[in-house]
């Protein structure tokens, strides 16, 4: 039975101790890794939006595993002149072995993995981005040696993607996660609600310096995503009080770890100072992308991945 990776609650705590695990091995031994997951398989990558990381790392990725790399502008695939998704994804199934969809609608990935017959991995939709929250987990795990009990501070705007990602997170790893914002940008209630409900550590506040203190890291995010760029002199105004500079990292523990999935915008959610501080782990958490998604294709496109980690 296939399996896709839409969203991080496709996953058991099984799952992610899995990924993490995998991916420590696959990073340690990438310049002489033989495990070819994707050998012989073609690997379909549907963008609609721009992207550098998760193009670049999928595509580095898949070809590090013995894969083949179909890069597909939606735009200029049949998609783009009417074609519906379910079509798109029949057809497709009868060609390659799995897809990365980067795109606009949670829904129409959705609707995509429902009429593939291939794995298919969501590599950001306007809703959640799973491949880079795992990563993050993967990073925290990295430094910490743990997750549960971790503190995490999201800082800026709370009803993005990486935020719905992370508060999804928080309840799968057991993060003690606290997300701080203006009124506006508040956490989705019915997503907080659907955590809280699990006994998950996860709160919301508009004190930037409550909400940091003790955080072993903060996390922050553009304030303003694709397809926001109308809103963004009004978001500009209304986030300005939660960059992340200096002054809120000191309010947080000592040793307090920095973290941003990029692009920043230096000097607005993130100050140019802090983004090149010993604290910031940004670029440590770029590299892990490609270290990450390598062992999410694996899972899921090689039934010999569980012999692969114990080897």
């Amino acid at each position: 039975m296939k399996k896709d990776l839409l969203n991080v609650e496709d996953l058991t705590s099984a799952d992610l101790a899995n990924i993490i695990a995998l991916s420590e091995k696959i990073k340690l031994n990438r310049l002489d890794w033989h495990h070819l997951s994707l050998a012989g398989k073609s690997i379909g990558m549907i963008f609609s939006k721009s992207s550098t990381r998760t193009r670049v790392s999928f595509e580095v990725g898949i070809s590090e595993l013995g894969g083949n790399s179909l890069f597909l502008d939606s735009n200029d695939m049949q998609l783009g002149r009417g074609e519906t998704i379910a079509d798109t994804a029949k057809v497709l199934s009868r060609y390659i072995h799995g897809v990365v969809i980067r795109t606009y609608s949670h829904d129409d990935v959705v609707e995509f993995a429902k009429n593939a017959h291939f794995p298919v991995i969501n590599a950001l939709t306007d809703e959640f981005h799973p491949c880079q929250i795992l990563t993050d987990l993967f990073t925290i795990n990295e430094f910490s040696g743990k997750l549960d009990g971790v503190k995490v501070a999201y800082v800026g705007d709370c009803a993005s993607n990486m935020a719905n990602s992370i508060i999804l997170a928080a309840k799968l790893a057991g993060l003690d996660l606290v997300l701080t914002s203006p009124e506006k940008y508040k956490p989705h209630a019915e997503l907080m609600d659907s955590v809280n409900s699990d006994n998950s550590n996860v709160s919301w506040t508009t004190d930037v310096y409550a909400a940091v203190k003790d955080a072993e890291y903060i996390y922050t995010d553009v304030w303003v995503s694709m397809g926001d760029e109308k809103e963004k002199e009004e978001r500009v105004e209304l986030l300005s009080p939660y960059q992340v500079n200096m002054d809120i990292v000191s309010a947080a523990s000592t040793g307090v770890r920095v973290m941003h999935c990029l692009p920043a915008h230096r000097g607005e959610e993130i100050s140019e100072e802090v983004l090149n501080s010993n604290q910031s782990i940004v670029f440590d958490q770029a590299e892990n992308r490609l270290h990450v998604q390598k062992a999410i294709m694996t899972m899921l496109l090689d039934e010999n991945w569980d012999q692969i980690l114990k080897a």
